[in-house]
């Protein structure tokens, strides 16, 4: 199987310092990557990373070079929630370049009003 993951640089998450909430991104979703024989593939060849850390530019990359992939990896709704919100329809069209979206830990109930 083929993917992509996403890590957001730009969030904090259960309270971590934006380093830590990066590092807890990366370890989690590699240990997942080699727990499902997921082989990341690297779109443009001048990328630093393995991974996408702005989805404009995977959304740029993946219009230049049209492919379909297999999945696509983040930590939990939490790091792309912002940019679903913002930008609706690239949205869309970033969904359709993939077969499956991997959510590694579930949304946290943060953002949910409770009811008294």
């Amino acid at each position: 199987m083929k993917g992509i993951y996403y890590i957001n640089e730009r969030c904090c998450l259960n309270g971590l310092s934006i380093e830590e909430s990066m590092n807890l991104q990366k370890e989690s979703i590699k240990q997942y990557l080699s727990n499902h024989n997921i082989e990341t593939v690297k779109l443009n060849p001048f990328q630093l990373y393995d991974h996408y850390t702005i989805l404009h530019a995977l959304l740029y990359d993946l219009k230049k070079d049209p492919i379909r992939l297999d999945c696509f990896i983040y930590y939990s709704p939490d790091v792309i929630e912002d940019f679903i919100y913002s930008y609706p329809a690239k949205w869309l069209i970033l969904k359709s370049y993939f077969k499956e979206f991997i959510s590694i830990e579930a949304k946290s109930d943060f953002h949910i009003p409770k009811a008294l």
